[in-house]
């Protein structure tokens, strides 16, 4: 074990965190290697996945109950990428517009921009990162922004009335420490425990419970605007790559679990997706006259990926570690559920 991805887990989630997750996940062999009281950005990356895909599996209980049944085959998930969803808007309270809230924290933690993905039929744009000391082995980020200007009046209104309200988690310490990161690719073991937990707490909701009124204009527009009213930029699904995904889709359909009827492919081929329907959740909402309603809404999804290996030309082999924008907009629909 290494004691750097020990202590920062265990500041993050709990005592013995850890040696849980090593049994869920499986860690990128250059993380084996450490120098006992300095974090690599490496390190803190790998732990941040670490903490985020723990958090999803509590939230959504068929993504628990499918990494369950991997661990008791005696196999580990290979986490490809997480997603989130921000919004591309100058009224976000006290966050930055859009993907800029996480590319502050993604390219500390030595994260580049790997692809662009125009999302038009769902007026988003999505952005891939990938870690450039291991990029197969540290799973991505998929970070998509909404184009609130695309919508009505009257849409983009509710969108200011939703996010205007958001609050930063991201502390001036913890911009210093991430300064200092992208300084010098590592942190002493200290900072980078105090750090991490900052980071977690910056995926997820930052603005106050919407009022239903609000929601229900989203909605009308946009499955995807109504998603980030309730949820907020929690990892919207996390991905287990998966050497056969067709395959992996009979087995949980035979199983009864509410898998994607299709499988979408890449436009090369090379990228095959499909995912569970994301599992509900109780939100609280505000009435208009200011009591609190609950409903029940889409939450977040776990998702299958296969990735096949390709030529660069120069005689090299390598996974092909993109996306798709097809692929994509098929995935998102699987929080679209009314």
């Amino acid at each position: 074990m290494n004691s750097n991805l020990d202590a920062l887990l265990e500041a993050a989630w709990g005592a013995g965190a850890a040696r849980k997750l090593v049994t869920l996940m499986n860690v990128p062999p250059s993380i084996e290697r450490f120098e006992a009281g300095i974090v690599t950005r490496a390190e803190l990356a790998q732990a941040l996945n670490m903490a985020l895909f723990s958090d999803l599996l509590e939230r959504v209980p068929t993504g628990r109950a499918y990494t369950d049944d991997v661990v008791r085959e005696g196999a580990r998930v290979q986490f490809d990428h997480g997603a989130l969803r921000t919004v591309r808007w100058p009224h976000c309270g006290a966050l930055p517009p859009g993907e800029a809230a996480f590319t502050r924290i993604l390219k500390p933690l030595g994260y580049r921009l790997n692809g662009i993905y125009p999302l038009d039929r769902i007026k988003m744009t999505g952005r891939s990162y990938a870690h450039l000391d291991a990029p197969e082995h540290i799973a991505q980020f998929f970070v998509s922004e909404l184009h609130p200007e695309r919508f009505s009046p009257a849409f983009q209104e509710a969108v200011t009335n939703v996010v205007g309200s958001s609050v930063d988690a991201l502390t001036p310490q913890a911009v210093a420490w991430l300064a200092e990161l992208e300084r010098d690719a590592a942190l002493p073991l200290e900072e980078a425990c105090a750090l991490l937990p900052i980071l977690v707490r910056c995926f997820d909701r930052q603005h106050i419970a919407p009022r239903v009124a609000d929601y229900q204009t989203l909605l009308a527009e946009s499955a995807e605007m109504a998603w980030i009213a309730t949820e907020g930029n929690a990892f919207n699904h996390a991905t287990d790559r998966v050497s056969d995904v067709f395959a992996v889709a009979d087995a949980q359909r035979s199983l009864g679990r509410p898998i994607k009827e299709r499988v979408e492919v890449s436009k090369s081929g090379r990228v095959k997706q499909t995912a569970f329907q994301a599992d509900p959740v109780s939100r609280v909402f505000r009435g208009d006259d200011g009591t609190e309603v609950r409903r029940e809404v889409p939450g977040s999804f776990y998702e299958f990926i296969t990735r096949d290996t390709y030529s660069d030309g120069e005689g090299r082999v390598a996974l092909d570690l993109g996306f798709d924008a097809g692929n994509a907009t098929g995935i998102f629909k699987m929080t679209a559920a009314a």
